[in-house]
């Protein structure tokens, strides 16, 4: 089967890079970003056969967060365990954001529960987080913080700011597309 590695293969091919990364080899980050969006976005599908439409979003804010909370990662965990963990969280996040929980099509099968890292509250992520967001145009750093920090609905908060839903969907997309490109670091 071309293009799909298994869990151990893709766990040999990132984790040199990661540790590179861990050491400040910007291109080997890079690298291990687009290595795990790639693995991110085959997860998201599978999880989510009816909303395909978010599996982008998800991919973008599982990236972000896995630059914010690069910190917390254990070198005694699989990479791809710590990532996977935080791609669950932000799955479970947007199932508790939409209230159907019963459209989920896999159990977690795929994660050991024990290799799983704990995500302790990191004040330099949050930095790291506000200096990105003041990067972002009001009307896409407003949908974010919205949406994805207070975990508005897409309806609560086009009420709150008076803006269409599909034009705070817009916002969202862009916005975490953005914030991406900000975390490889291209800046335009």
């Amino acid at each position: 089967m071309k293009g799909k590695t298994s869990p151990s293969d893709f766990e040999a091919e990132i984790l040199p890079l990661w540790q590179r990364a861990q050491a400040g080899d910007e291109a080997a980050y890079r690298q291990s970003l687009d290595l795990i969006a790639r693995r991110l976005r085959f997860y998201f599908r599978r999880r989510m056969p009816t909303l395909q439409d978010y599996v982008e979003d998800l991919v973008q804010e599982t990236l972000l967060a896995v630059h914010l909370q690069r910190g917390t990662y254990d070198p005694t965990f699989a990479v791809s365990a710590w990532f996977t963990a935080i791609a669950r969280h932000k799955l479970v996040d947007l199932w508790r954001r939409r209230g159907r929980q019963d459209e989920l099509t896999d159990e977690y099968e795929d994660v050991d529960e024990s290799q799983l890292a704990a995500q302790p509250q990191d004040h330099h992520a949050l930095r790291d987080l506000d200096r990105l967001l003041q990067e972002l145009p009001i009307q896409q750093r407003q949908a974010i913080e919205l949406t994805k920090l207070e975990g508005l609905s897409i309806a609560e908060a086009s009420t709150r700011t008076d803006v269409s839903e599909s034009a705070i969907k817009v916002q969202v997309h862009r916005g975490l597309k953005r914030l991406a490109e900000l975390v490889k670091g291209e800046r335009s």
